[in-house]
């Protein structure tokens, strides 16, 4: 090489040569643009945003609306009845075989009274009733709760008017009363339910940027491209450096289309009616972009090196697929582990940025060190991540189809 070749300005315009040359081609790919800027930052906000807001509704409606149960032996005790009618629950007929109409779906619960409840009311003594469910379907919840409380607030009732009719104070039937004190906010409380939003975010991340990463390595080594790039009088770290820019290119267009999506549709989820608050703003986006900056050096490389060792296009989908499940590893295992956040863990790749990000949600923010060691960890694996594919571009093997 001569002393053209590593003048700086040399050096750069390589580099901006490969990187425009990458993003301008794929630019004309619809599955490309289909992948970067649709399926995963479009579609991901709005299914998001829909399944919520119809649970929400749905869960609403059900404690709302009347509850239909029906009653076995609803005439051993018409005041218990009255008491749930008034509750808003309208008793049906009875069943023949409740155990089986609950297991087959024909009803969420039943609620049964036995025959000897009169006999032992005026003895004073305590009585049952059964509530038969089947605790596996996830309608029966909410109308067993709801029964569950209208029950238990009439035992209470009954139970302070038989004090008062023996002279006393219905206040000896509780020596010990619980005083709950909440220190959730309104908008902490949000991470409950948007617990997955940073897995949406890296997902959408992987996704806009693997097609790329696939097409210009894989691909152009199936379609013979890539030797004849190589043969450039052009260093082979800087053709990777182009490349790599361009994945991360796509990664962030994705990522910033996503955020303003979510942005703008999440607004329109009824997080008001559950008693929580949420901001997705303009704040909230730039903090996640923030966050995800290393993370979207490290998956573009990560990507180019998984496709470095495919041979072909489909081969490359497969590795990548696998590689995929990774982003959702810091989720489930904080899901099946709750854990107290400690400083080292912002420093461990995608937990780092989930930590972050439902920090974010939580409306407490980032503090400095947590945001400090969440960049630099990520950074770091990102620079390594690097290094190892540049030395595997340097391979002969790279270039070589089949």
């Amino acid at each position: 090489m001569n002393k053209m070749d590593n003048h700086p300005l040399r050096r750069s315009r390589a580099f901006l040569t490969v990187f425009l040359k990458e993003v301008r081609e794929n630019l004309r790919d619809r599955r490309t643009l289909t992948s970067a800027f649709l399926m995963g930052p479009l579609l991901t906000p709005l299914l998001f945003v829909m399944i919520i807001t119809v649970t929400i509704n749905r869960e609403l409606d059900k404690a709302e609306q009347p509850l239909k149960v029906p009653v076995i032996g609803a005439q051993y005790a018409p005041n218990l009845v009255g008491a749930l009618k008034a509750g808003g629950v309208v008793p049906q007929p009875a069943l023949a075989d409740p155990e089986r109409a609950v297991r087959d779906q024909e009803a969420d619960l039943v609620l049964r009274i036995a025959p000897d409840y009169p006999k032992a009311w005026r003895k004073g003594e305590p009585v049952q009733v059964e509530l038969i469910y089947d605790s596996s379907q996830r309608d029966s919840s909410t109308p067993v709760e709801r029964v569950t409380r209208l029950v238990e607030g009439y035992s209470r009732q009954q139970g302070a008017m038989r004090l008062i009719a023996r002279g006393l104070s219905p206040v000896l039937g509780s020596p010990v009363v619980v005083a709950k004190r909440d220190q959730a906010t309104a908008q902490s409380r949000a991470v409950l339910m948007f617990n997955m939003l940073p897995y949406l975010f890296v997902l959408t991340i992987f996704i806009g940027g693997m097609y790329l990463a696939i097409d210009l390595t894989a691909g152009e080594r199936e379609r013979q491209s890539l030797e004849p790039l190589f043969a450039n009088p052009v260093p082979r770290w800087k053709i990777f450096l182009g490349k790599l820019a361009a994945i991360c290119a796509f990664s962030t267009a994705s990522l910033v289309i996503c955020l303003i999506a979510f942005s703008v549709v999440g607004g329109l989820i009824p997080t008001e009616k559950l008693g929580m608050e949420v901001h997705l703003g303009a704040s909230f986006a730039l903090y996640v972009l923030l966050l995800q900056l290393p993370l979207i050096v490290l998956l573009g490389a990560l990507q180019s090196m998984v496709a470095a060792f495919a041979k072909s296009y489909r081969e490359a989908q497969t590795y990548l697929s696998v590689l995929m499940m990774v982003p959702i590893l810091p989720s489930i295992a904080l899901m099946v582990m709750p854990l107290k956040p400690q400083n080292w863990m912002y420093a461990v790749p995608l937990l780092g940025q989930h930590l972050g990000i439902l920090d974010l949600v939580r409306g407490e923010g980032v503090a400095a060190v947590p945001l400090a060691l969440c960049l630099a960890g990520t950074s770091l694996a990102a620079l390594v991540a690097t290094l190892v594919t540049m030395q595997l571009y340097r391979s002969e093997r790279l270039a070589i189809s089949g």
